[in-house]
């Protein structure tokens, strides 16, 4: 018997797997989610002064779209997953690939947001119709624009991987753009049901 494989680990001698990416990036997405925290947190509270309201104007919202717009950001998720699977194995093009594919979902979510957008405006409606109209407006707009920055930032990880300057023993840039992009993708997973469904 092979006593120092029989022992069990102790609790000074377990490591935590250190996070993905650069520590900045962390930082920021911390500060990113306690942002959006503040947001909900104010929605959740002006909804509670004036549930018929929000329930009344909930129902103007297109589910259909906003449920698609969550199969998009996982789906986009999925794809930066493998990306970084993909990058571990030393496989720098397909990482690229699935980093573009991942983008390609961000942009779907862009058009299908972008007539949401268009329908309401259409409507004249803006920031000032309601307070429902306002919390809609601004925290899907604000999640609108990190989405565009999470292409941004995908679209420069999958460049250096196409130029080779990452392998699959130096890939943090990647790691750190799929952290960005998994935050993205919390947030609407929280918002959607937030804002569109929950009554």
């Amino acid at each position: 018997m092979n006593a120092t494989t029989d022992l069990p680990v102790s609790s000074e001698t377990r490591r935590l797997a250190p996070l993905p990416g650069d520590l900045a990036m962390w930082i920021f997405i911390l500060a990113e989610l306690l942002v959006f925290a503040v947001f909900f947190a104010s929605y959740a509270f002006a909804r509670s002064g004036n549930v018929e309201l929000f329930n009344h104007y909930q129902q103007t919202l297109d589910r259909d779209i906003g449920a698609a717009n969550t199969v998009i950001l996982l789906t986009g998720s999925l794809f930066v997953v493998l990306a970084v699977q993909a990058i571990k194995a030393g496989k720098a093009a397909l990482c690229r690939n699935w980093l573009l594919a991942g983008t390609g979902m961000g942009l779907l979510f862009l058009i299908l947001k972008s007539i949401e957008f268009a329908d309401k405006f259409g409507q004249g409606i803006s920031l000032s119709t309601n307070t429902f109209y306002m919390f809609y407006l601004s925290l899907t707009f604000f999640h609108f624009m990190h989405v565009i920055m999470g292409m941004v930032i995908l679209l420069a990880v999958a460049w250096k991987a196409h130029s080779g300057d990452y392998s699959a023993t130096q890939h943090t840039g990647v790691e750190t753009g799929a952290s960005y992009w998994h935050m993205v993708d919390l947030v609407w997973v929280v918002l959607f049901p937030l804002v569109y469904v929950m009554r």
